[in-house]
């Protein structure tokens, strides 16, 4: 052993003791304090983070990014949340290299199996055209979702070939096909097309809207992420990378919505 070497043992230890210290705070000052419902997150920074890590090959960035999935879940049940959805893959997203595409439906397949095992039995709800992606691909996830559906834990929306915009025209057009089987003339058509009936049609029917919508990476805007349903959240932005996103930061997204005064547009 070095001389240096029981220096930095001693700083490690001092760091844990400190970083394990600030969380327990943040613990005890969340005791009954408003929570949100229902957690959104973008998981951004992937391949920054690896890039800045000094990786030549950025997939690690993905890699460590899908093992944090299954972390935040459980952080999320811990706090008696009752939804949380994640944005994996945009449609935008199906533009990159074969390469690194193959690559992320291989990782996003592994959560999905990963979520479908936890202990705290998760429901899963796929959310996007899944028809765009590699029929195996879209077939595996399909069953993680089919495998949850009788779970009591917590809900867990996996956003994938997902594009905010292209879930209300999504919603809007199923809308027009109901009614126009029903028989519903046209020109009464328009007025069947309300806000509350475009809620009932999108894919998160039936759930709460989002209180809390978490990004990571530095990046400060919603680039087409739950659109209608974040109206009224509450965003909190972060420059950690989603690979290095911890249980503290969570908590200090929880500390800073408690401390919000949500007034919903009044």
């Amino acid at each position: 052993m070095t001389h240096r070497q029981p220096a930095l043992l001693r700083e490690q230890l001092l760091g844990r003791f400190l970083y394990g210290a600030y969380e327990r705070r943040l613990v005890r000052a969340l005791q009954d304090k408003p929570q949100p419902h229902h957690v959104a997150v973008m998981a951004d920074g992937n391949r920054r983070w690896a890039r800045e890590a000094g990786f030549t090959d950025v997939s690690h960035g993905h890699r460590v990014g899908a093992h944090r999935i299954g972390e935040l879940v459980g952080w999320c049940a811990e706090r008696d949340i009752e939804l949380v959805t994640i944005y994996l893959l945009s449609t935008e997203n199906l533009t990159r290299e074969s390469e690194e595409l193959d690559l992320l439906f291989d990782i996003i397949g592994d959560v999905a199996d990963e979520l479908s095992r936890l202990p705290f039995r998760p429901r899963l709800r796929m959310m996007g055209h899944l028809e765009l992606l590699p029929e195996s691909m879209s077939q595996r996830l399909r069953a993680d979702e089919a495998a949850t559906a009788d779970n009591d834990g917590i809900q867990v929306n996996i956003a994938v070939g997902y594009g905010g915009r292209q879930e209300i025209v999504d919603a809007v057009q199923r809308i027009v096909v109901e009614n126009a089987a029903a028989g519903v003339a046209a020109d009464e058509m328009a007025e069947r097309i309300t806000a509350e009936a475009i809620n009932d049609h999108l894919y998160t029917s039936g759930q709460p809207d989002p209180d809390l919508v978490i990004r990571t990476s530095g990046e400060q805007r919603l680039s087409g992420f739950l659109l209608w349903q974040s109206a009224y959240s509450e965003i909190w932005f972060t420059d950690t990378y989603w690979p290095a996103f911890r249980r503290v930061d969570f908590l200090r997204a929880l500390r800073d919505f408690s401390k919000r005064s949500r007034r919903f547009g009044k």
